[in-house]
């Protein structure tokens, strides 16, 4: 097992998926690799506070539009078809982010214009304090730090080049924040190597990102353990410290729900001896359904099967035979 550094550079920066991006790394089933990433703004120095801007990192060429992207990262031998398994182990945000809500809209111009405040734009500036795990706006608002990242995905097949704001099968701008420090996140793998790009870092977001973005900031190091899953997965399955994730999207919530809902059965089903139809029935009790994101275009809903309610849902079937 190695460990590898990946740093925002013109050479690794990018902002979108495609196949014909030349790899930021190779590694090895099971490698380690220490990331720090922009934030989704491409951003590369504090607000200023007085005048509210920022400098921003030169992007490189053919990549002008788009959010700032880490990688890819190739895995050895990983090829399409099989799972990659993505283990979190953990995430330090760095020490300043922003939030911004309203105006004309980026993805999400029809909700802001549904929530009327399409005719003011503000922006909130925060400092981050990781080693106590707050956050601190301007104003005086104060949050604890939940670091997770937005986009953490593979490239999707095709020749691309791949929209990176979209969230789709294979992961990308999730949005999801129950993917913290701890989570195993496994993804369908469509292209040789997976090629994995991360970034889009967030110090704090409520479930749906209601006003468009979270507390968007720099990652200043994520530290990721690569390997090959022994879990067949349609689309991202998690394994959070909180429980079970499966994630949808979709055009409407209805769409996203139905993929959600869809995996965790999948899951459910794997791991127990029961039919899809009881599978059904006890997620009716037992699976809470939420509201991910509103903000990309693609929305988001995941499935969330907590830790204690999954103890009680698989309790009756510790001792029965393994599910076929």
């Amino acid at each position: 097992m190695e460990k590898h550094t990946l740093l925002p550079t013109l050479d690794t920066l990018h902002s979108y998926y495609s196949p014909s991006l030349h790899p930021a790394l190779t590694i090895q089933d099971g490698d380690i690799v220490e990331v720090q990433t922009l934030d989704v703004g491409w951003g590369m120095a504090q607000h200023d506070r007085i005048n509210k801007t920022r400098r921003k990192h030169p992007r490189p060429q053919g990549h002008e539009s788009g959010p700032a992207l880490c990688g890819p990262i190739a895995i050895e031998g990983l090829r399409a078809g099989e799972t990659l398994a993505i283990h979190i182990e953990s995430i330090e945000t760095d020490t300043w982010g922003w939030s911004y809500s309203g105006g004309k809209g980026f993805l999400n111009a029809s909700w802001n214009e549904a929530l009327r405040v399409q005719d003011e734009e503000v922006l909130l500036l925060w400092t981050l304090d990781p080693a106590q795990g707050t956050g601190i706006s301007e104003e005086g608002h104060t949050v604890p730090l939940r670091p997770f990242l937005g986009m953490l995905g593979l490239c999707p097949a095709g020749d691309g080049p791949h929209n990176a704001w979209h969230p789709t099968r294979v992961g990308g701008n999730t949005d999801c924040r129950r993917l913290i420090a701890g989570t195993t996140l496994h993804l369908p793998v469509e292209v040789d190597g997976g090629l994995l790009s991360l970034g889009d870092g967030h110090a704090y977001q409520s479930d749906g990102e209601l006003g468009g973005t979270a507390i968007e900031c720099p990652m200043q190091r994520v530290i990721l353990r690569l390997e090959r899953s022994p879990y067949p997965t349609q689309g991202p399955f998690a394994q959070t410290p909180e429980g079970w994730v499966t994630l949808g999207f979709g055009s409407t919530l209805d769409n996203a729900a139905q993929q959600a809902a869809n995996g965790m059965l999948d899951q459910l089903c794997a791991h127990l001896p029961i039919s899809r139809t009881r599978a059904a029935a006890l997620a009716s009790l037992y699976v809470d359904l939420h509201i991910s994101q509103v903000a990309n275009g693609v929305v988001g809903v995941h499935a969330f099967l907590s830790n204690d309610h999954k103890q009680r849902l698989f309790a009756p079937y510790n001792h029965a035979p393994p599910a076929k």
